[in-house]
């Protein structure tokens, strides 16, 4: 729960980023001396950085309230809403219900959950085609070009496929593959950075 009234602050609690919520509703960031707001603060929680929301006057640990606050302006800002009202039906039926007590560590559990296997998915997919069906389909595509080009134009499809004279088809079409997993790697930083 909540700090007690009074209690102070813990300004220098590690890497833990203190926020002071002052009664005019102004958030202030002790670690770059300015003024904030709760867009700044879902950017920080996007970008990992921990944070802790205090009462200006009380010292009262208000993380929780401004989290939930944030969490309701993304819902309610015409964009994509994540939560379903089925389960916004549900969680407001756990309030006082006899299970209530084992809904945060179920609910962060399974946070935790899909977000490795979120994690395991990209790993999979950054790790490379090799083990995909698409890496066959790849190879084979390349081999009929080439081919393709060594019928119409004789002497030029391997001199064109090969990106060392004399390099076996096989060492070529591997040559071929690292470099398409290049390029579906930066594909996929650019598909984050475009997430962030």
């Amino acid at each position: 729960m909540g700090r007690k009234a009074g209690a102070a602050s813990p300004e220098g609690s590690g890497d833990t980023t203190i926020i002071k919520k002052y009664a005019n509703r102004r958030l202030y960031n002790t670690a770059s001396s300015s003024y904030i707001t709760l867009d700044d603060l879902a950017k920080m929680v996007r970008e990992n950085v921990d944070f802790a929301v205090y009462d200006a006057k009380s010292g009262e640990d208000i993380t929780h309230s401004i989290l939930t606050q944030i969490i309701m302006e993304e819902e309610a800002s015409g964009g994509q809403q994540m939560l379903p009202v089925s389960f916004l039906r549900q969680l407001i039926g756990m309030y006082g219900n006899s299970m209530e007590t084992l809904m945060p560590s179920y609910l962060e559990a399974s946070m935790q959950n899909f977000r490795e296997n979120q994690a395991k998915i990209r790993e999979a997919f950054e790790q490379g085609m090799a083990k995909n069906p698409l890496s066959a389909i790849h190879e084979t595509n390349m081999a009929m070009m080439r081919a393709a080009a060594e019928t119409f134009m004789p002497g030029r499809g391997s001199r064109a496929s090969s990106s060392a004279p004399g390099q076996p088809a096989k060492e070529n079409a591997a040559t071929e593959l690292a470099q398409l997993r290049e390029q579906m790697a930066a594909m996929q930083k650019k598909l984050d950075e475009l997430g962030k």
